[in-house]
């Protein structure tokens, strides 16, 4: 394959996007090839029709084998060998219009399968194309355009309306709201108010934006997400190795039948027909567009593949282990009651927590604002608002200091208020301040998701799930409780990473395993597993752990990966040992005497082609047929 860069000034990202092209010369060489075998045909009849062929051969022919040659030494034994040699062939047995084909054969097998490539890494491009070539740098009262490279922490820069955002960072002047759903899958603005990170990737609404770089470029979080595509494309899964070497076995087995069919026919004809017939091409090209297309499909659908070999393990898993906040529940609980202190009432206090809660992304925050409007409150303007990590959400709202934590918080910040809280109920809490004095209890439920039990009861049937497990860090009485609502029969409650981890390297021993969790306090059970399937918006998509991170917020995507592996693999195959087995079909006919050397580089032109036609079927489909909907 054939890679450039990333385009234009996003090369200063570091990301080697995998963007195949078809050099000129190669494209120069098919060109000509056509224009020799037109010429020939035109000659037909005069003592100087060979005379554009044998051109082709010393021009072209030449610097191919060449290159085939100069690889070999290298320690590649390539099916592309098999070419060189049939070139060679052919123009010692003067057949010079077969060994012109056998030219094109090469070139535009080179051709097709950058073709392919690209299409199949059509996402990679768009991914590279969104990002801006420039910035815009505030220094002082002045504004200037600056390359992306030069960006540097602490800059500050200019987001103008529709612009997308370059570099991850804190806004610092402005209020406005931005749409993050390439990069999160959620299909709605998100508010922005000076204190509040923005993401790279992400594309600004109608305000003038003002934030703060916190990171480099090649280190946000859109550049991750290219980069683990693009590694993601250039790893060899075991079924593109294993294409590898049965094309090497091919080839050694055209070799000895070509060399039987001479030896008992005595026709070097016969064995020229038969070698072309031979290329392996559709093994070695159809596998690794298939695994290409695949990663492309899964992107645009939401889904980043890390690690293609999963696409392989997926279909041979037997035991599902999922997490519970976030993977089979929503992640976004609602609001079930509001418990004010003295001096406080439920509406004056969900104002204040609500109007600050709409410049966070914690899953409290949407259930919030949802039982503000529903109480026909209206939002009020925040100020210095602040959300680090374990530090809770602060900003000022009409002078007064918001502040929305929880208990182990709370007992570290102000220990004096724990004796004014009540006991811990059922759920999950938060707890607000207003002004350093309690305000209220905000006590939450969490949601299962509503595809969840369709989900879980179609694993078996559907993809021969054998046991299915619920493990979670909450209460017994939370787990046990959606346990019975999904049809779970197994659980373990209040289970520490340790012991998630320790649960998962036990079924990984007895059958191959996939666990879901949040890629977070998950990330040892993840790695440990057959496959990690990183589920929602969690901190990071590089995090080692996942081999795929579910982007989308809906089990149905799960599913959409589930089918699209078992397709990979039966498409890539399909491909692989149809070409294989048109070429053995070929071959007998070329060793009966039924196709000439010409007719077999045309017949093995076609074999190709519809080789990388099917392989292609991935890219092409429009949606991935699944057994539940979202």
């Amino acid at each position: 394959m054939v890679y450039l860069p990333a385009l234009k000034e996003k090369s200063a990202m570091v990301l080697a996007v995998p963007i195949p092209s078809v050099s000129k010369w190669q494209a120069v060489v098919a060109v000509a090839c056509i224009a020799a075998i037109a010429c020939h045909f035109l000659l037909i009849n005069s003592s100087a029709k060979d005379y554009p062929l044998l051109f082709i051969i010393f021009t072209g022919g030449i610097p191919l084998v060449a290159q085939i040659v100069a690889k070999l030494f290298k320690g590649s034994m390539g099916a592309d060998m098999l070419g060189a040699i049939e070139l060679v062939a052919a123009a010692l047995l003067a057949q010079y219009l077969a060994a012109v084909l056998i030219v094109l054969m090469l070139a535009s097998g080179q051709a097709l399968e950058a073709y392919a490539v690209r299409r199949a890494s059509a996402v990679l491009l768009a991914l590279a194309e969104r990002m801006p070539a420039r910035a815009h740098r505030k220094m002082g009262e002045h504004i200037e355009d600056i390359a992306i490279s030069d960006i540097a922490i602490g800059d500050s820069i200019v987001i103008y309306p529709h612009e997308s955002c370059p570099v991850d960072g804190t806004v610092t002047e402005g209020h406005g709201s931005m749409n993050e759903a390439y990069l999160t899958g959620e299909p709605y603005n998100v508010s922005k108010a000076p204190g509040i990170a923005v993401l790279s990737g992400a594309i600004n609404a109608e305000a003038v934006l003002i934030i703060k770089a916190e990171k480099l470029p090649q280190d946000s979080r859109y550049a991750k997400i290219m980069e683990v595509m693009a590694d993601a494309e250039q790893k060899r899964p075991a079924l593109r190795r294993l294409g590898e070497q049965l094309g090497g076995a091919f080839a050694l087995l055209a070799l000895v039948l070509s060399g039987i069919v001479w030896a008992v026919t005595h026709d070097a004809l016969r064995f020229l027909s038969v070698l072309v017939i031979a290329t392996p091409c559709p093994l070695l090209i159809a596998i690794p567009v298939t695994i290409i297309s695949t990663i492309s499909l899964a992107a645009r659908r939401g889904i980043i593949i890390k690690d293609p070999t999963i696409l392989e393990r997926l279909p041979t898993c037997r035991t599902a282990i999922f997490d519970k906040t976030g993977t089979l529940t929503y992640g976004q609980p609602e609001l079930v009651e509001v418990l004010p202190f003295l001096g406080f009432t439920r509406d004056s206090v969900l104002e204040l927590v609500a109007s600050l809660e709409r410049y966070s992304k914690h899953p409290l925050a949407i259930a919030i604002i949802k039982a503000a409007q529903q109480s026909g409150l209206v939002l009020l303007e925040a100020q210095h608002v602040s959300e680090k990590a374990g530090q809770g959400l602060t900003g000022t709202i009409k002078g007064k200091e918001i502040h929305i934590t929880h208990r182990k918080k709370l007992a570290v910040s102000h220990p004096g208020l724990m004796a004014q809280l009540p006991p811990v109920q059922p759920g999950m809490e938060c707890v607000a301040l207003v002004d350093n004095q309690l305000a209220a209890i905000l006590c939450f439920r969490d949601t299962p998701r509503r595809e969840g039990r369709s989900f879980i009861t179609h694993l078996a049937p559907s993809h021969r799930f054998e046991k299915i497990m619920l493990v979670s860090g909450d209460r017994s009485s939370e787990v046990d409780y959606l346990a019975s609502l999904l049809g779970i029969k197994e659980t373990y409650a209040s289970q520490t990473p340790e012991q998630k981890l320790a649960l998962v390297r036990e079924e990984t021993a007895k059958a191959p395993t996939l666990f879901m969790g949040d890629g977070i306090n998950d990330a040892p059970a993840l790695a440990a597993a057959t496959v990690g399937l990183a589920f929602g918006q969690i901190s990071s998509v590089t995090a080692e752990a996942a081999g795929a991170v579910i982007m989308e917020n809906t089990l149905a995507k799960v599913d959409e990966l589930l089918h699209m592996s078992e397709s990979m693999r039966r498409i890539a195959m399909q491909s692989a040992l149809g070409g294989m087995l048109l070429s053995l079909i070929g071959m007998g006919f070329a060793a009966s005497g039924y196709v000439t050397p010409v007719a077999g580089a045309l017949l093995q032109e076609a074999i190709d082609v519809l080789a990388i036609l099917n392989a292609l079927r991935l890219t092409w489909q429009p949606r991935i047929e699944v057994d539940i909907k979202s």
